[in-house]
């Protein structure tokens, strides 16, 4: 189980750069470089504190789970020397794209192309 940071603060999930899901999902079948993953368990952060600009990267009113840096990391980037039978096996991954508005606009930043 990684080490997950996250940095993608516009997801609902994402509580103090940590997530509070037990498990993530990575796309990116055919990625040869991190930008062609996605962390594909995003969702938008929504609400008026969101839409006014004034969202925090903290707990909040927006608590839907308990937030760990300890998360299974179910990943289909098949070519990544992490990626063991569609398993993360990284000691640490970090999820990047602050701005994201969709999975595509995340990735994983400890992609590394086998070989």
């Amino acid at each position: 189980m990684p080490d997950l940071k996250c940095t993608v603060q516009t997801c609902t999930h994402n509580k103090q750069f940590l997530c509070d899901l037990d498990k993530i999902q990575v796309g990116g079948s055919d990625a040869k470089t991190p930008m062609e993953t996605s962390c594909d368990s995003f969702q938008e952060r929504t609400g008026d504190a969101y839409a006014s600009g004034n969202y925090s990267n903290s707990y909040g009113d927006d608590i839907t789970g308990s937030a760990s840096d300890r998360s299974d990391v179910d990943c289909e980037a098949t070519d990544c020397e992490y990626n063991d039978s569609c398993k993360c096996h990284a000691g640490k991954i970090s999820v990047e794209g602050s701005d994201a508005c969709q999975s595509e606009g995340t990735a994983c930043a400890t992609f590394t192309c086998k070989g």
